[in-house]
């Protein structure tokens, strides 16, 4: 998988609204929580002060998804080795 290329232009509007968004889903359980952190990660690549990468975002969400099952923290950090799927570019 391929994450080169995609980069968003700063739209803070668009950070506000996903994150208005995800801030409604805390507290509403497990699930739910996942998806706010989804939502959360995803607005961090139209955030004008962000650095974050389409690939930064990728491995966050695939790392809130395999926590999930493992009914871990959802908004636990990614601390490890990339995905060997991941393609760096």
């Amino acid at each position: 998988m391929s994450l080169e290329g995609y980069d968003p232009d700063p739209d803070p509007e668009r950070v506000a609204c996903l994150r208005g968004i995800a801030e409604e889903f805390q507290g509403r359980g497990f699930e739910a929580e996942m998806v706010g952190a989804i939502l959360y990660r995803v607005s961090d690549l139209y955030d004008p002060d962000g650095e974050t990468s389409p690939r930064d975002v990728y491995v966050n969400m695939r790392n809130v998804l395999i926590t999930g099952e493992r009914g871990t923290d959802p908004t636990e950090q990614f601390s490890g080795d990339l995905p060997e799927d991941v393609d760096d570019g």
